[in-house]
């Protein structure tokens, strides 16, 4: 763009920067390249997408892929909207003051570079975190403390890496009616597993359920990359770094205890469940009783008037498919109830609760109702124990203990039978439940405002089909392959043949069971 323009052109020129951002970046804006110094700033196609939709939507989220330079187009953005614009006040926020005083300090840049006829406003105040212009705009960068921004009266807020900031649900409820006015808000972030702020507004405004404007930005969108470039950058990557910095995948992301792509495939084989029933219509049946299966069930039973919920989960013990699942609030009498008869439905099965404070009371209202098929261990070692035998002897308890010591276990469990492909999942309502279940300073939970009552049911029942039924079916399996195996040898003299012989008979004999079996023996 020459600069020997006559008044009119000049003014002609002003307007149409003042009307086109992308148009004034294109033309004016310079930027720092750390091998080529101060160089134009020639917006890439997806960037001069991303700086209308800023202009055209108030509110928008931006998932995206590592080094594409949205930061750079969003402080481009910004000199266009202080220098054209008067008494803008512009807030960036991120987790750390130094890397919203580094978008600050671009936009400053830009703002300094601009030609002289150009220039229809300057700084007046200029900091290290801020400046202002004497046009009444301005702008600074704050880190995301408790109070950030509350008491502005914001036209534009800006957070960056929203994704990794603790406590944006918060954040964002104290700062939304600074933009109540008509301020406009631009989030933008690499994705960082599911459940958090970021990962809620970008599937919401997806859905069209608030108003930001989605834009997704993965690796490929940069015209100068390709197949070859990913290759190679993906060589020294850990799967969840791929995801999160390349693929602008929610799921593959995050620190979740079950890894991204088994989430997806539990995600894929979820069904509509064939019955919905119960007091509340919220037990889902998959597979109804069949005679000639066994089934077993895991109840984690919560107060009726809390946060959490009482759950259910049934499952077929020869293939661990999901049979069926509860969760919902009913007050303890009428969730003991439920179990008794939903036990009953799958063939007395066996039943497991969780021995927490309401668990007890749970437990014992089963006992009163006449359930005969409940799960007892030993207090120390955890290992099953006979029911009969157990109310004899101390140091058993009904129930399953849900402990520091046996909570690892049983999460690991899960795990192993979700990689393994060893457990089928049929419920969403699970499936959501394991994508918010995240390791968080070297513990896996539900995170914040989530729930995790269905998954703790899931673990415990992987746990007690990998030891006491695995255990229990393995030496019904040696007894009958021992009975099966039984030989009785018989010897009596034959006077009339001298010495002794040797004749094959057989004898039959029952088991247990009354099922006749033939066993060969030998007559002497």
């Amino acid at each position: 763009m020459t600069y020997q323009l006559n008044k009119t052109q000049l003014k002609a020129e002003l307007l149409k920067c003042g009307r086109d951002p992308v148009y004034f970046i294109n033309n004016y804006v310079k930027v720092a390249h750390p091998m080529k110094g101060l160089i134009p700033f020639n917006l890439f196609p997806f960037q001069e997408k991303c700086v209308d939709d800023f202009k055209e939507h108030r509110f928008n989220i931006v998932l995206k892929a590592r080094q594409l330079g949205l930061s750079t187009t969003v402080a481009g953005y910004i000199t266009w909207l202080l220098l054209f614009h008067r008494n803008k006040n512009v807030v960036v926020m991120a987790t750390k003051l130094a890397t919203a005083s580094n978008l600050v300090k671009k936009v400053k840049l830009a703002m300094k570079s601009v030609p002289d006829w150009m220039a229809i406003t300057n700084i007046v105040v200029d900091n290290r975190n801020s400046f202002e212009l004497d046009n009444g705009s301005q702008v600074k960068a704050i880190s995301t403390s408790g109070d950030a921004g509350r008491s502005e009266a914001l036209s534009l807020l800006v957070i960056d890496e929203a994704a990794i900031i603790e406590g944006l649900d918060h954040l964002w409820a104290g700062l939304y009616p600074t933009l109540s006015t008509g301020g406009d808000c631009i989030i933008l972030s690499t994705p960082k597993g599911v459940g958090n702020m970021f990962h809620k507004l970008y599937t919401e405004a997806e859905q069209g359920i608030n108003d930001f404007n989605p834009i997704k930005l993965p690796w490929d969108v940069h015209p100068e990359r390709n197949q070859a470039w990913f290759d190679k950058e993906i060589r020294a990557m850990k799967k969840t770094d791929i995801a999160q910095e390349l693929l602008c995948s929610f799921n593959a992301s995050g620190a979740t205890l079950i890894d991204g792509d088994d989430l997806q495939a539990i995600f894929k084989e979820c069904s509509e469940p064939r019955y919905k029933t119960g007091y509340d219509r919220n037990l889902w049946i998959w597979e109804s009783f069949d005679p000639s299966q066994s089934y077993f069930l895991v109840a984690d039973p919560a107060r009726g008037d809390g946060a959490d919920f009482s759950t259910i989960q049934i499952f077929n013990t020869r293939t661990m498919n999901q049979a069926a699942e509860y969760q919902g609030k009913l007050p303890i009498d009428i969730f003991a109830r439920l179990i008794l008869e939903h036990a009953r439905e799958y063939g007395n099965a066996l039943t497991i609760v969780e021995n927490n404070s309401i668990g007890l009371s749970v437990i014992t209202k089963l006992q009163e109702m006449g359930h005969t098929n409940l799960y007892w261990s030993d207090r120390s070692t955890h290992e099953q124990i006979d029911g009969l035998v157990a109310e004899e002897q101390s140091g058993t308890v009904c129930g399953f203990t849900n402990s520091v010591k046996t909570r690892p276990l049983i999460l690991a469990k899960l795990e192993e039978f979700v990689r393994n492909k060893i457990i089928k999942i049929n419920s969403n309502r699970l499936a959501n439940e394991l994508k918010t279940f995240v390791w968080k300073d070297g513990k896996a939970q539900a995170m914040r405002s989530y729930n995790d009552d269905l998954v703790m049911a899931t673990a415990i029942a992987c746990w007690i089909r990998d030891t006491a039924l695995a255990t229990s079916t393995r030496e019904s399996r040696y007894t009958q392959a021992m009975l099966s195996a039984f030989t009785s040898k018989r010897t009596s003299l034959d006077t009339s043949v001298f010495g002794m012989r040797k004749t094959e008979q057989a004898v039959v004999l029952k088991n247990r069971n009354e099922k006749v079996i033939n066993l060969p023996f030998f007559i002497g």
